[in-house]
């Protein structure tokens, strides 16, 4: 397959174990090029340690990956050179200023454009005169995202990118990524911040304990999330339609008012409340967080 027409990630069987401790176990991944990518697990499931191989600062036990069309171990540098990385664990050199260290990264990438450069610390609010010793988390962070954005890279690995950022700076990461993916760049974005996933992922993977639990876009994900449902019938509540309906869970009548648990698509519900005169209905909005939590409910695969 041509380069320029390969996925920007793909990953088949990758396995990196220490000994008796195995952190990924035979994963499968394909990402598409010019998508943002939601990669998302809580700590230790084994997210930083994939990313690690992807970029070939981990080699695999087992498995096969391809970023951009090359094999990273194989074309190391030709594949760095179109990837822009940000750690989750931060080690900047203290002894240098924020400007300095762009213009370090500058030289090694083939060079940075002041102009970029300046907008984005503008927009953070990043002071690059200051050395990076002074600077505290957050604003470490930010220049880790501005050495993120400000190269022309095909394809953005970030590995928890808001950790320590306020919500001001959060909004500002959101349109960073809408732009980068209005460019027609991919951004695999690795977080166990739900709401950041949620906001600005095309599609998501789920990892648990270094395997993946589920892939899906945002709406399918919340789709599976439990929601409440409550209806006020105007005459008796049709009990047995509604317990008998897929996905309905602790059904509870109270005179004409119905209450459940609703796991799945609603349109079974709705074509039973239709034959049945409602007075009032409320659902409650489900969302990725609710969807995360009812997959780590489930039994491990």
């Amino acid at each position: 397959m041509a380069e320029d027409t390969a996925p920007a990630l793909r990953i088949r069987g990758l396995v990196k174990d220490y000994g008796s401790v195995v952190a990924v176990n035979g994963i499968d991944l394909d990402v598409a090029r010019g998508e943002v990518y939601g990669f998302l697990g809580p700590n230790g499931a084994g997210k930083s340690t994939t990313i690690r191989c992807l970029l070939d600062l981990l080699r695999p036990t087992s498995g096969t990956i391809e970023v951009l069309g090359r094999d990273p171990r194989r074309d190391g540098v030709a594949v760095r050179q179109q990837v822009a990385y940000l750690p989750g664990e931060l080690r900047l050199p203290e002894r240098m200023t924020g400007r300095q260290l762009v213009a370090a990264i500058g030289r090694l990438r083939g060079g940075i454009d002041d102009k970029r450069r300046d907008e984005l610390a503008d927009r953070l609010q990043l002071d690059l005169g200051r050395r990076l010793r002074d600077l505290s988390s957050g604003n470490r962070r930010k220049v880790a995202l501005l050495l993120a954005f400000a190269p022309d890279a095909e394809l953005l690995v970030l590995d928890e990118p808001t950790s320590g950022l306020d919500p001001l700076m959060q909004q500002v990461f959101q349109q960073l990524v809408a732009e980068a993916r209005s460019a027609g760049k991919t951004v695999f974005l690795s977080s166990h911040v739900l709401s950041e996933v949620q906001r600005a992922a095309d599609r998501v993977a789920v990892l648990r304990a270094g395997e993946i639990v589920t892939v899906g876009t945002v709406e399918e994900l919340r789709g599976r999330a439990r929601q409440r449902v409550e209806a006020w019938f105007v005459g008796d509540v049709p009990l047995a339609e509604l317990t008998a309906l897929p996905g309905i869970v602790d059904p509870v009548a109270d005179g004409r008012h119905f209450t459940a648990i609703l796991t799945g698509t609603i349109q079974p519900l709705v074509e039973v409340l239709a034959r049945n005169p409602v007075s009032t209905m409320l659902v409650e909005e489900p969302d990725l967080e609710e969807a995360f939590l009812d997959l780590f409910a489930e039994p491990a695969p």
